[in-house]
């Protein structure tokens, strides 16, 4: 049985990843905190490049995060963060949207990305060995961690079935392949996001005799998602952030 998306994309909705470590920690603890702002936790990952960076990935429930919103987040996390003291060396903090390539943790995210191409990990080989798969979605069959993911494989060889069924409560890894339709998609979806945004501000110039008894508030111009991390600093074990740009020991 087929779901739609958006009637189980909410903020409670449960990832299908587990982590690990130092990640699990940094999850357990920021996960309420984005709540209470309206978005939900994507990934967490804490990479070795150029010193430590920790990075938060969110999105709202319908899977969209301005700019403001990355902002919003990282101004909330912080304090937090330097207050439990997860990490013991210093560290770069970057909050960031899931981009267009995004990963799929939620059983909305497969839904929405029925018909796209995919790359899938498991933590489990299926009984033909292999656990790694890449093809386009097809479908979701099922309901939360017993869901299987129908994957039409593109990777697949000669002798091997293309049609497979993948079961998501094993998935370690999942991600959109970044395919010429995946960037059209987005760039129409850019499109009629600045439509919109040139609608709205045109109704707004628009001369008006008054507020009128039953007005309502004006609405705020939707800001352009964010491609990647905003407002990064390091910062380091103590609770005490270091201005960016100065490496260690200065």
């Amino acid at each position: 049985m087929t779901q739609n998306a958006a009637a189980i994309a909410t903020l409670d909705e449960p990832r299908l990843v587990t982590d690990t470590g130092v990640a699990a920690r940094v999850a357990h603890l920021v996960e309420p905190v984005l709540a209470q702002l309206g978005y939900r936790l994507v990934r967490v990952r804490l990479l070795q490049q150029n010193g430590q960076t920790l990075q938060i990935m969110a999105e709202r429930p319908d899977g969209t995060m301005t700019i403001d919103d990355c902002e919003a987040a990282s101004q909330a996390l912080s304090p937090e963060l330097d207050v439990a003291d997860l990490i013991a060396n210093e560290y770069r903090l970057e909050i960031s949207s899931p981009g267009v390539d995004r990963p799929l943790v939620r059983l909305s995210d497969f839904l929405r990305a029925v018909g796209h191409e995919a790359k899938i990990e498991l933590t489990h080989p299926l009984a033909s060995g292999r656990k790694r798969f890449r093809g386009v979605i097809r479908g979701v069959q099922g309901e939360g961690q017993d869901a299987l993911l129908a994957l039409e494989r593109t990777d697949a060889r000669s002798d091997e079935e293309k049609a497979v069924l993948l079961p998501l409560a094993d998935l370690d890894d999942g991600r959109l392949a970044l395919t010429e339709a995946l960037i059209r998609e987005s760039l129409r979806a850019g499109k009629l996001q600045q439509a919109e945004e040139k609608q709205e501000a045109a109704e707004a110039e628009r001369p008006r005799r008054g507020p009128g008894r039953f007005r309502g508030p004006a609405q705020q111009k939707q800001k352009p998602l964010a491609p990647a991390g905003v407002q990064t600093q390091f910062k380091k074990a103590g609770g005490k952030p270091k201005p960016a740009g100065r490496s260690r020991g200065e």
